[in-house]
């Protein structure tokens, strides 16, 4: 039973292909209903957009591989055993992450893979420094990386002399 319940919260965080209405539960596949079976009996009264996460979340889980899914139920676990205040945080970046254009988050993403490949004592390092900042000198910080981004994004759009 907890199980089923784990699946069926992270087949609902999850994001899979859209439906352009919420599914009736008739319009579910047979592989949705058997993850989404807790809901049987309420299906009509769950409000539309989360039936509409929950099918996604559904059909996505179906497509997973046992590892895939195993993966989904540890990263479900640990955001279920989050603080609420840091899950609202959370979601918070995630939307304005979303807002952002595909670019910027490109951007973000080399970003951190970059980050992500430093060494430990690199990242150490610059974790230390950025902790040290008052909260002025981190907006003076951030505010001459956007100088900088805008400098070299006119650069590459302004074509060279010869």
């Amino acid at each position: 039973m907890r199980a089923r319940f784990i699946v069926t919260i992270v087949a609902a965080l999850l994001c899979g292909s859209a439906f352009a209405e919420s599914p009736t539960w008739d319009e579910l596949s047979d592989e949705q209903r058997t993850v989404l079976s807790q809901f049987q009996d309420t299906w009509d009264q769950v409000p539309e957009e989360q039936r509409k996460r929950l099918a996604r979340g559904a059909e996505r889980w179906g497509g997973m591989s046992p590892r895939e899914r195993r993966h989904a139920q540890q990263r479900f676990s640990k955001w279920r055993d989050l603080p609420p205040a840091r899950r609202d945080l959370i979601r918070e970046r995630a939307e304005f992450f979303h807002s952002l254009s595909p670019e910027e988050q490109q951007r973000i993403r080399e970003n951190y893979r970059r980050y992500r490949e430093m060494q430990h004592e690199r990242r150490k390092a610059l974790r230390e420094r950025w902790d040290s900042m008052t909260p002025e000198q981190r907006r003076e910080f951030e505010q001459r990386l956007r100088e900088r981004r805008e400098m070299q994004r006119r650069s590459q759009q302004r074509p060279r002399r010869r």
